[in-house]
C-alpha cells in the first residue's frame, strides 16, 4: 500500500513539474492569414466608397444635362444621357458586387482592381470616351479616384515587390481584356493572376477561414445585398420607363390634340347633329392606337417587374440554401475534428507520461546507488585499506 502511494505521488509530482508535457488543444479549422483578413475588410469598405463616387457622378451628370442654361441636349440626346448614367450605376456596381464577394480574399482584391482599372480605362481611353459628351469627364476623373485609392491602400498592406508584380500583372490584363460597352461584361482575372504567378489552383485557396470568418462573411454579403437591391430596382425600373414607348412629351401633345377634338365636337354638335356622327368615328379611330399603346406599354412593364421580383426571390432563396448548406458542412467538419483532437490528446498525454515514468524511475535508481551503495562501497574500501596497513606496519 505504501508503495502505491510512493508511486502516486511520484506520477503527480511529475505531471506538475515536468516542462515536456505540454498540450495543445487545436480548433482543427485553419484562420485566414491576417494579410488576407486585411485584404478582405479593405476590399468590402471599398465597396462604400466605390458606390458613393459612381452614384454621386451618374446623378451629376444628369442634373448638369437637364439644365436649360447649360448646353441645351435634344430630347434623344438626353435620354442617352440619362440611360448611360443609369446603366454606369446599375453594372458597374452590380460588377463590383460580384468581385468583392468572391471566396479567397486575394481573388476578390485582385479581381476589385482590376475593375476600377478597366472602367478607368474605358472611359479614358476605351469604346466609353465619348457617353457622356461634355460631361464625360465626371466619369473619368471618378474612375482615376477610384483606381488610385485602391492601389493606395493596396501599397500599405503587400510588400513592395509583390505591389509590383500586381500592378505589371494589372496594366497588362486591362490593356488585353478590356471593357467594351456599359453592361460591364467581363469575367474573374483570378485564374490569370494565378498564371501569372505560376501557382497551382489547389494551391491558390487554402483555407476559408474559421466558422466565425466565415459568418461574418456571409453576413456581409446579405447586408450589402439588402442595401443595394432596392436601390437597383429602382434605377432599372427608370431605365425601364425611360425607353418606354410612350414619352411625356407624346402624352402631353395626344392630351392637347384630345381637348381640341372635344372643343370641335361640342361646336358640331351644335351646328350638325349629322356631322357628329362622323367626328364620334375620328375620335374613336385617334383614341384606339393610344389605348392600344397604353396597353401593351403597361403589361410589358408589369412582366418586367414580375420576372425581377422572381429573379431577386430566387437569389435569396439560393443565398439561405447556400447558408444553410455551409452551416451544416462546418458543424459535421466541427465533430469531426473534436474527435481527432481528443484522439491525438490521449496518445500525447500517455507518451509523454510514460517518457517521464522512465526518466523518473532512472533517477530512482541512481540515486539508490549513491545513497546507500557508495558509502557502503567507500566504507569496505576504506576497512580493506586501513587492514592492509596495519599489517604492513606489523
Amino acid at each position: 500500500m505504501a508503495k502505491k502511494i510512493f508511486m502516486v505521488s511520484i506520477m503527480l509530482l511529475a505531471l506538475s513539474s515536468c516542462s515536456l508535457l505540454e498540450v495543445k488543444l487545436e480548433s482543427g479549422i485553419e484562420p485566414l492569414p491576417q494579410a488576407q483578413l486585411n485584404m478582405r475588410v479593405f476590399s468590402r469598405d471599398f465597396s462604400n466608397n466605390f458606390y458613393s463616387e459612381v452614384e454621386t457622378s451618374a446623378d451629376k451628370i444628369i442634373l448638369l444635362a437637364s439644365n436649360p442654361e447649360n448646353n441645351p441636349l435634344t430630347t434623344a440626346e438626353f435620354v442617352a444621357l440619362k440611360s448611360n448614367s443609369l446603366m454606369w450605376k446599375i453594372n458597374s456596381e452590380q460588377a463590383l458586387q460580384r468581385a468583392i464577394f468572391q471566396a479567397s480574399p486575394i481573388s476578390a482584391m485582385v479581381d476589385t482592381w482590376v475593375l476600377t482599372a478597366q472602367m478607368n480605362a474605358f472611359f479614358s481611353s476605351g469604346k466609353g470616351y465619348q457617353l457622356f459628351g461634355e460631361h464625360q469627364a465626371i466619369a473619368i476623373s471618378a474612375s482615376e479616384r477610384l483606381q488610385a485609392n485602391f492601389e493606395r491602400t493596396i501599397k500599405g498592406l503587400v510588400k513592395a515587390g509583390d505591389f509590383e508584380q500586381y500592378k505589371q500583372f494589372i496594366t497588362q490584363y486591362v490593356a488585353e481584356n478590356p471593357i467594351t460597352d456599359m453592361t460591364f461584361t467581363r469575367t474573374s482575372a483570378f485564374n490569370a493572376w494565378l498564371a501569372f504567378r505560376n501557382i497551382s489552383e489547389f494551391e491558390a485557396v487554402t483555407t476559408f477561414g474559421s466558422v466565425p470568418e466565415v459568418m461574418s462573411d456571409i453576413s456581409d454579403r446579405m447586408a450589402m445585398i439588402a442595401d443595394q437591391t432596392p436601390k437597383l430596382l429602382s434605377w432599372k425600373a427608370e431605365l425601364y420607363a425611360l425607353h418606354s414607348n410612350i414619352s411625356a412629351d407624346e402624352l402631353q401633345k395626344t392630351l392637347a390634340s384630345i381637348n381640341n377634338t372635344s372643343a370641335h365636337f361640342q361646336q358640331l354638335m351644335a351646328q350638325s347633329p349629322e356631322m357628329m356622327a362622323s367626328l364620334a368615328s375620328d375620335l374613336r379611330k385617334e383614341l384606339s392606337p393610344l389605348l392600344t399603346q397604353l396597353s401593351e406599354s403597361t403589361d410589358d412593364k408589369l412582366a418586367q417587374l414580375s420576372i425581377e421580383r422572381q429573379a431577386l426571390e430566387l437569389m435569396v432563396k439560393n443565398e439561405r440554401l447556400a447558408l444553410e448548406q455551409m452551416i451544416a458542412r462546418e458543424r459535421i467538419a466541427a465533430a469531426a475534428n473534436l474527435d481527432d483532437i481528443s484522439k491525438h490528446t490521449v496518445e500525447v498525454v500517455f507518451k509523454e507520461l510514460t517518457h517521464t515514468l522512465k526518466s523518473l524511475i532512472l533517477y530512482f535508481v541512481l540515486f539508490l546507488l549513491v545513497i546507500f551503495f557508495a558509502p557502503l562501497g567507500l566504507g569496505v574500501w576504506l576497512g580493506k585499506r586501513m587492514a592492509l596497513k596495519s599489517e604492513m606496519q606489523k
